[in-house]
C-alpha cells in the first residue's frame, strides 16, 4: 500500500472511483444558483437526483471500476453520506450537501501527501468525510504517507461578492473574460479557498486555475504550502471557469491536450513550448450541450482519464477525441459515462490516483515570461 502520485500520466496502479448515491440537486447559496426548470428544478428549489438518473449513473461507475481492476489496477470506492441532511458551522447553516461522485474535486495526492482541499461552496464543506475512512484506512497501512488538510473556510458572507450572478450574468462576454483574467469573480480575497480539480500536476510544476471555486489566495497557500514545487496560477478565456481538467490536461511529458474555445495565456503557452511541449486543441466534443440537471459542459469530452503514458481512457461516444488520441499514440480504452455527468463530471473528475508509479521529475527546466 503506497500513497504516491507526482503527475497525471503514470502507470496508474490505485485508484478511487466515486458514487452516485444521494446526490443532490444543491439548496441555494451564495456562489451556487441552480435553475433547471424544465428538468423540475426552477430557482430556488433542490433536492435528490432522480432514482433512474442515480442507478444508470451507479451502473457506468461500477462497470468502469471493473475495467481499471480487468487491468490490475486497485480501486476503492467512497461511503456516500445522507447529502439531503441540511448542514451547518456557527457562523452558516446550508439546506443540503451535494454527493461523493467528484473526487477529484476534494482530494489530491501530491507526492506522497494527500491534501484535502477547502472547498468553497457550503454544500461541499463537509463533503470530505465520505472519504475519510479510506484515508484512515491508507495512513494505517502506508508509513510514507503524509495526510494533510488545507486550513477549513469559514465561508462566512466575506468570502463571497454579494449579487455576483446577476451582475455577472448581465454583463457581455468579453467583460465577462476580463472579469476572469483579472480574478473578479464569486470568491473574494477573504481567505484561502480551492477546489483540488483546479490542480493540473507536472512534476514539480503544477498549474492551478484561479476560478469560480478557486482564488488567487488559494493559490498563494499552495505555493507556500508545497514550496519544493513551481506552483503557477493560470486562467483562460472561459467566462465560466470550474475546474482544470476540462480545459488543459497533461496527458504524458511533452504533450498536452487544450479545449480551443477557452485560450490560454500567452505565457502559458510560450512556458511549455518552451520546454518542447506539445500543446494539441482537443477535437470537437461529439455532444452539442450537457445533459439535463448538469452543471459541467459538453468539453467533459477531453476529462480523460490517463492510466500510463500510452494509455487513457475517454467517454465512448466522443469518437472524435478517441481518434484524436489514436492518431497521437494511444491506446484508447472507451468507457461508457455520459450518465454519470449530471453528478459531478467525467473520468476524470470521478478519480483520485492514490497510486502512480515513477518519481518526482523536472518537466520544465526552462523559465520562461512569468513562469
Amino acid at each position: 500500500m503506497k500513497v504516491v502520485s507526482w503527475n497525471e500520466w503514470d502507470p496508474l496502479k490505485h485508484v478511487v472511483v466515486g458514487r452516485a448515491d444521494g446526490t443532490m440537486v444543491q439548496a441555494p447559496e451564495p456562489a451556487v444558483v441552480r435553475d433547471w426548470p424544465e428538468d423540475g428544478f426552477p430557482l430556488g428549489t433542490y433536492g435528490p437526483l432522480p432514482e433512474g438518473m442515480t442507478a444508470a449513473a451507479n451502473k457506468q461507475l461500477d462497470d468502469f471500476a471493473r475495467i481499471l481492476e480487468g487491468r490490475g489496477i486497485r480501486v476503492d470506492r467512497p461511503r456516500p453520506l445522507d447529502f439531503s441532511r441540511p448542514v451547518a458551522t456557527p457562523e452558516w447553516s446550508q439546506k443540503s450537501m451535494f454527493g461523493a461522485m467528484p473526487v477529484r474535486d476534494v482530494l489530491v495526492v501530491i507526492g506522497n501527501e494527500l491534501l484535502e482541499a477547502t472547498m468553497s461552496f457550503r454544500s461541499r464543506w463537509f463533503e470530505y468525510l465520505a472519504h475519510r475512512p479510506l484515508i484512515e484506512s491508507w495512513f494505517r497501512a502506508d508509513p510514507g504517507m503524509r495526510w494533510e488538510a488545507a486550513p477549513k473556510p469559514r465561508l462566512t458572507e466575506a468570502s463571497y461578492r454579494p449579487g455576483f450572478w446577476d451582475e455577472y450574468d448581465a454583463l457581455p462576454y468579453e467583460q465577462r473574460i476580463a472579469r476572469v483574467r483579472a480574478g473578479e469573480l464569486v470568491l473574494t480575497e477573504a481567505e484561502p479557498l480551492f477546489d483540488a480539480a483546479d490542480i493540473a500536476r507536472c512534476g514539480r510544476d503544477l498549474f492551478v486555475q484561479q476560478s469560480l471555486a478557486t482564488n488567487a489566495a488559494g493559490i498563494r497557500w499552495l505555493r507556500q504550502h508545497l514550496p519544493e514545487h513551481r506552483v503557477h496560477g493560470v486562467t483562460f478565456g472561459n467566462e465560466h471557469p470550474m475546474h482544470i481538467d476540462a480545459t488543459w490536461v497533461p496527458l504524458r511529458p511533452g504533450l498536452a491536450l487544450h479545449c480551443a474555445e477557452r485560450p490560454a495565456e500567452e505565457d502559458l503557452l510560450r512556458y511549455f513550448r518552451a520546454n518542447d511541449w506539445q500543446v494539441v486543441q482537443a477535437a470537437a466534443p461529439g455532444r452539442t450541450s450537457p445533459p439535463p440537471l448538469s452543471a459541467c459542459s459538453r468539453w467533459l469530452s477531453m476529462n480523460v482519464l490517463v492510466l500510463a503514458p500510452g494509455t487513457v481512457c475517454v467517454e465512448a461516444s466522443e469518437t472524435a477525441q478517441m481518434e484524436q488520441l489514436d492518431r497521437l499514440g494511444f491506446e484508447v480504452v472507451p468507457v461508457p459515462f455520459w450518465d454519470v455527468a449530471p453528478f459531478g463530471g467525467g473520468l476524470h473528475c470521478a478519480t483520485l490516483d492514490v497510486h502512480r508509479e515513477g518519481v518526482l521529475e523536472d518537466y520544465f527546466p526552462k523559465r520562461s515570461g512569468r513562469f
